[in-house]
């Protein structure tokens, strides 16, 4: 079995097909690796985010990179953490999904997600870490000529992927 690679840093310097966005419902821009995408796409990703009309939670809509590496940016709004009684999983799971979905009918050849959720959505990462692992392993065996990464800022994020991919 294929596992996704682990790698701690700055998914924006990332020249791939396409990086994930853990965005909000607004897809205007926010917080933590949010902020960071549209800060370092530059301002015509939130022109053309404004486009988009939002994004429910578990779905996704994609964009171009514009002044990132990365040719495409994927937008996903993961659950806020609510004790685990309100779907969570399930809505966390169709993120990772959707965005593997847009990538095969777009025919990348890789691409790169944050821990979904993790931040200020205070989802737990052990938790969103073995959903997400679940996830990205099942769609690479359905694309195999898929690259997959997982990339961490936070060191307690990374280290909570590195145990799954053992």
């Amino acid at each position: 079995m294929r596992v996704p690679d682990v790698i701690q840093g700055d998914i924006t310097t990332l020249a791939v097909d396409a990086i994930v966005n853990a965005a909000n419902e607004s897809l205007l821009g926010g917080g933590g690796v949010d902020g960071a995408i549209h800060r370092a796409a530059g301002p015509e990703l939130l022109t053309f985010c404004r486009t988009l009309g939002g994004c429910n939670s578990g779905k996704a809509k994609l964009s171009p990179g514009f002044k990132l590496p990365a040719k495409w940016v994927i937008h996903t709004v993961g659950p806020r953490w609510a004790g685990g009684t309100r779907g969570e999983e399930q809505i966390l799971r169709n993120c990772y999904r959707n965005a593997l979905a847009i990538a095969r009918e777009r025919g990348f050849a890789s691409i790169a997600f944050p821990s979904i959720s993790t931040g200020v959505f205070h989802y737990p990462i052990e938790r969103a870490a073995s959903a997400a692992w679940d996830e990205l392993t099942r769609g690479m065996d359905a694309q195999p000529s898929l690259r997959v990464m997982v990339v961490c800022f936070d060191p307690a994020v990374f280290t909570a992927y590195q145990r799954l991919s053992g």
